[in-house]
């Protein structure tokens, strides 16, 4: 964002001016401010032109390898392929170490949260930005209303496409609060949910500013022990991440295997990366930031439709770090298979948009990052995507070989690639069944260690969105496919009577 907005003389405390823009200068803002400010920053390029060339010279290098010497390519690129699953396997075993330990997370007791006078809280702005979500709408104005906050600090900011009548329909039959403001962002490209907070936050008047899904269910104190942990912590920690969780892990087998992966991703792994010098992939709900450093970064790019996640590495390379809040939100998880398949591709291709961005300049990013922060972003953010979509590959060549014995396959891997291969495959395999059974205990949820043990097959359904975010990168690379809220209704949600 281009203004920095600082509180006007005299104003309430927490309380920021927003510029005065026209409808038409916000919606360009929101959409070209951080391409136009940083465009090496931004995802609205899918390649740039050293990108493109770099992958056809190696697109063109393998094909003409095959033709002319098909065994030996074969072997260079099995072995390429090995030493990146050794080097993930290695990262792995690093966070594990980290993860045994208590990870580091920011603990705000309820006595010191509720004792926090009110009039030493600032404004805090919380934005939702909705689209075709009639069904949870109401829910969701019910979460905010049980936020443990004086309603006159809070500015909350319904953010409605212009043309979603549906869903401002069941706003005002919803009757929201007085603080609850509908913003409604003009219909342009790119329709995404980072193009909507750029337009909110142009105005937002919160000191702190947290995002939710219209989904969400916050623990009502989240807002007041974020308030605290800002305050007792350093200048440089900008953004104070909470844990998520969901409500109905035991709809189907489906969302047992998606609980446990929250469980284990926002619970363990991402605390102890956060540990570790690294980048932190920031949630796309419930991560809590100063106002003015998000200002200072650019805000959102709304050409990256894993927003938090490119955020995350942004903040880290300014100098800022983020921390973990002990807080929980409750989210859905996706009980349909196609409508899992569809977000987890979303996920996947912002993985790739963000590992090409900030991938332009490599030995710029390896000087922000440092030698630690620029191998673990790469084994994060790029080799997560890549052993995704090559899991496949390899699967196939293992049962072929166990079915038909082909001699190239046999030729494409001599021993010093087949077993260092083999030994990662084991072990990697055998450390991510360990993690969650291990995450599981942790959190006293021994209903879902038979899920669990299935995981190898929730490994396969990640690989086909893996595929389908491939195929999406190259045809749609900005369209946010929406995921269909409100599928946990016919059953008892865990927490509700």
């Amino acid at each position: 964002m281009p203004v920095t907005k600082r509180p006007r003389k005299g104003a309430r405390r927490g309380i920021v001016d927003a510029p005065v823009l026209s409808p038409a200068e916000a919606s360009a803002e929101a959409v070209d401010g951080l391409r136009l400010r940083h465009p090496e920053l931004s995802a609205s390029r899918v390649l740039t032109q050293r990108q493109a060339l770099v992958i056809l010279g190696m697109a063109v290098a393998g094909i003409l390898g095959f033709v002319v010497a098909p065994v030996g390519t074969g072997i260079a690129l099995s072995g390429c392929i090995a030493a990146v699953y050794l080097l993930v396997f290695a990262g792995n075993v690093g966070v594990f170490r980290r993860l045994i330990h208590t990870p580091h997370v920011v603990s705000v007791t309820d006595e010191e949260a509720r004792a926090i006078p009110d009039d030493q809280l600032p404004v805090y702005t919380v934005m939702i930005a909705a689209y075709h979500e009639p069904e949870v709408i109401a829910t969701t104005l019910r979460s905010l209303a049980a936020l443990d906050y004086p309603a006159h600090l809070l500015d909350i900011k319904l953010l409605l496409e212009a043309d979603d009548n549906a869903t401002r329909s069941a706003v005002l039959a919803a009757h929201p609060a007085a603080n609850v403001e509908v913003v409604l962002v003009p219909p342009s490209q790119p329709r995404t949910k980072p193009k909507a907070l750029n337009f909110g936050l142009l105005s937002a008047r919160g000191e702190l500013i947290t995002i939710y899904d219209a989904e969400d269910r916050p623990e009502p104190l989240q807002l007041r022990r974020a308030v605290l942990a800002f305050s007792r912590a350093a200048p440089q920690v900008a953004c104070l991440q909470a844990r998520l969780e969901y409500h109905n892990p035991h709809q189907n087998l489906l969302t047992s295997w998606f609980a446990i992966e929250y469980l284990s991703w926002f619970g363990f792994s991402l605390p102890a990366i956060a540990g570790g010098r690294t980048p932190v992939p920031l949630g796309g709900t419930s991560m809590h930031m100063r106002r003015s450093v998000l200002e200072e970064i650019g805000g959102w790019d709304p050409f990256n439709v894993t927003e938090d996640c490119d955020l995350g590495v942004r903040l880290y390379r300014m100098g800022y770090r983020t921390e973990f809040l002990n807080s929980t939100t409750y989210e859905e998880a996706n009980s349909d298979p196609i409508n899992w398949i569809k977000q987890r591709s979303r996920w996947y291709k912002g993985y790739a948009q963000t590992w090409l961005v900030h991938m332009r300049e490599p030995r710029r990013l390896w000087h922000e990052l440092g030698g630690r922060g620029f191998c673990g972003f790469n084994m994060l953010v790029g080799a997560t995507t890549l052993t995704a979509l090559l899991n496949p590959v390899f699967w196939v060549l293992t049962l072929t070989w166990f079915f038909a014995h082909p001699p190239f396959i046999e030729n494409i891997f001599p021993s010093w690639v087949y077993f260092p291969g083999l030994a990662s495959m084991i072990a990697g395999n055998f450390l991510a069944l360990y993690v969650d059974f291990i995450v599981i205990r942790a959190a006293g949820r021994p209903e879902l260690m038979k899920a669990a043990a299935l995981a190898p097959l929730y490994w396969m359904l990640i690989s086909v969105g893996a595929l389908r975010a491939f195929l999406q990168l190259l045809i749609s690379p900005f369209f946010w496919e929406k995921t269909a809220h409100g599928l946990d209704r016919p059953y008892v949600i865990e927490g509700e009577a």
